[in-house]
């Protein structure tokens, strides 16, 4: 009889290299979010440059002893996806590769055990029970990694207080406490070597706030600020960061899909509770395709028109310079709209880059008919908005009525006590549930960029369609003055790993050309309304 073995050395260097910091940063953060996953209210971090080592304690949920046992295998968790946002103790197991022993002692109730763990070859990282140091005195956790090197950045104190605030910058804003107390009801406190970090929000001579809110809703579904400086901004702190349960997720404008002209001087920080389902697994960034997509892609749009509109009421142009090449896209860009209605029936994921208009409804992915995880049985819309809301509703100003006729375009009368939704132009929404179909403008745009060696005719990032302009075939296409065939059939192979599964691209491509070839005989017809 054989028996399986596993190379944890290089599993545990693989599973550090899937994270995109540093090695010890990524050890801080993760050690960090398990800790505010438990409902810790103080998290304390020591450093011990004599031993060396470093010990950080919360006073979380803390476990019991067969919890504190599977800790120690590689895949454990009893997390739920979608909760949290650490991963499977995952800072803890890095740990073993700068650690000579890392100690873990915790307390829930009667049961206060301890174990210490290092790892003594490629493959074997035995552990074995200890008693409990006392590092951990009503309840909860504590961690002590007694470090290989007494040189590391995780024994100076002003390393581990920068990577707490840039990662976990939402917790120390005293501007993001109102929409992260339904997560923290009670706060949570950073303590550094004795000395707590205070909050500190964002010096700037600019600072408008931004929300995101659901129809009918008080609380904004996603709220933060946006920030302009006349002197450029530090490089980590350039771009919109979005975060989720307080950590931060992404950072800069390359997943907002948003590009002001004077970049560097714009920077904000929005807190977004509902993208932890989209989370993937280590929690770096957000899954792109299937349900969970769709969700990200919907909350992404809201908050593009919020930054994009706040971004034009400072006068910043969006995608200034766009080449002489993208006259090309125009023709594939106008039947866009007509392509993905039709096709969005058939293949619904493609129906987080169709906006309806105000007066359809804009839903959130798996949400239907009736009441849903929001609470209720009206369906969400996603209402963008730059300006704070009062604290009272009774100091809203009262909508203007609604012309007779109710013409389209014109904010409709909501009824008493509740609160109108103003139309907004080009909202994100996924699928919509069966019925008459409504009219509808295309979230999809089409930008061109030289990707030498790459052979891929375009690809999608985010709401935007790239097409490789260095590709030999569009080289050809240009000659033989067929760049929109090229272009659509660009758009079309970008799009199918969203629509379908790998197996059926082909059909999808042969649907999306046949839609698109469709459309030039609509446009020569009488126009519809």
């Amino acid at each position: 009889m054989g028996e399986t073995r596993v190379d944890l050395l290089h599993l545990l260097e693989d599973l550090r290299d899937a994270y995109p910091g540093a090695t010890e940063e990524t050890i801080l953060t993760e050690i960090v979010a398990n800790s505010l996953d438990s409902g810790a209210t103080t998290i304390t971090i020591a450093t011990d440059p004599a031993a060396p080592a470093l010990t950080i304690v919360d006073d979380g949920l803390g476990m019991r002893r067969r919890e504190l046992a599977r800790y120690h295998d590689i895949a454990a968790s009893t997390k739920v996806k979608g909760e949290r946002i650490g991963f499977a103790g995952v800072g803890i197991k890095i740990g073993l590769l700068v650690s000579r022993e890392v100690l873990t002692e915790t307390r829930l109730g009667k049961h206060h055990v301890a174990t210490s763990w290092g790892l003594a070859s490629r493959h074997r990282a035995p552990w074995r029970w200890v008693a409990p140091p006392g590092l951990v005195a009503g309840r909860g956790t504590a961690v002590r990694l007694a470090l290989t090197n007494a040189l590391s950045p995780l024994l100076d104190p002003g390393f581990i207080e920068g990577v707490v605030r840039r990662q976990f910058q939402p917790l120390l804003d005293p501007a993001l406490g109102e929409i992260l107390a339904g997560r923290y009801p009670r706060g949570v406190r950073v303590v550094l070597n004795g000395v707590r970090l205070e909050k500190q929000g964002w010096n700037a001579p600019e600072v408008v706030p931004i929300a995101v809110r659901l129809a009918r809703k008080r609380k904004p579904a996603a709220a933060g600020y946006m920030v302009r400086d006349h002197l450029p901004l530090p490089e980590e702190r350039r771009g919109i960061a979005v975060s989720t349960f307080g950590k931060v997720i992404k950072r800069g404008w390359d997943w907002l899909g948003v590009t002001p002209a004077a970049a560097e001087h714009v920077g904000g920080l929005i807190e977004v509770p509902g993208l932890a389902e989209c989370l993937t697994l280590n929690k770096a960034d957000f899954i792109r395709a299937g349900a969970r997509g769709a969700t990200y892609l919907a909350y992404r749009k809201a908050i593009q028109e919020a930054v994009s509109r706040q971004l034009a009421l400072w006068g910043d142009a969006r995608d200034a310079g766009e080449p002489a090449r993208r006259r090309a896209a125009r023709p594939v860009e106008r039947d866009l709209e007509t392509v993905l209605m039709d096709l969005a029936e058939e293949f619904p994921l493609l129906a987080t880059l169709v906006e309806q208009r105000a007066g359809g409804q804009r839903r959130l992915p798996g949400t239907q008919s009736g009441p849903g995880p929001w609470g209720g049985p009206e369906t969400p819309i996603l209402v963008a908005t730059s300006q704070p809301e009062p604290a009272e509703r009774g100091e809203r100003e009262p909508a203007p009525p609604a012309p007779a006729g109710g013409e389209p375009g014109e904010p409709a009368a909501a009824p008493h006590g509740e609160e109108p939704v103003e139309p907004r132009p080009a909202e994100a929404h996924p699928p919509a549930p069966r019925g008459p179909r409504r009219p509808a403008r295309y979230g999809l745009s089409i930008r061109f960029e030289a990707r030498p060696g790459d052979p891929e005719l375009g690809r999608l990032v985010e709401s935007t369609v790239w097409v490789n302009e260095a590709h030999p075939a569009y080289r050809r296409a240009v000659a033989s003055r067929s760049e929109g065939y090229h272009v659509a059939l660009a758009t079309a192979m970008a799009l199918a790993p969203l629509a379908v599964e790998p197996a059926k691209e082909h059909a999808f491509v042969t649907a999306f050309l046949a839609s698109w070839g469709a459309a030039l005989d609509r446009r020569k017809g009488p126009r519809r309304r």
